[in-house]
């Protein structure tokens, strides 16, 4: 069983910075990958970033350079920062974990984060 709980969002200027948090429940968490997507109002969710078992990053073009993922196996813990926020990426962030062995898929609730003036 993998609970997923996010944290960190808010309410930020254009501009800003914000660092998410997402907290793995379960065992193994260094054998998963991890993701980090996003749904703002009306729009299909994307992917923002993501983060192999091994460490390996990955980032959609439009955050690359801005935005940073990590992972703490130790405190089963991975996080994204986020610099130089736009408005239009407000959304609800959602953190997503992706077993290597059997590929079995589990989500967070969401933390809305909003960018706004």
């Amino acid at each position: 069983q993998v609970q997923l709980v996010e944290s960190g969002g808010g309410l930020v200027q254009p501009g800003g910075s914000l660092r998410l948090s997402c907290k793995f429940s379960g065992t193994f968490f260094s054998l998963y990958d991890m993701r980090w997507y996003r749904q703002a109002p009306g729009k299909q969710r994307e992917l923002v970033a993501g983060i192999t078992s091994e460490g390996t990053t990955n980032y959609a073009d439009s955050v690359k350079g801005r935005f940073t993922i990590s992972r703490d196996n130790r405190k089963n813990t991975m996080d994204l920062q986020m610099n130089s926020l736009k408005p239009d990426e407000s959304a609800v962030y959602y953190c997503n974990s992706e077993s290597t062995i059997t590929r079995v898929e589990d989500w967070g609730q969401g933390t809305q984060v909003t960018v706004s003036s």
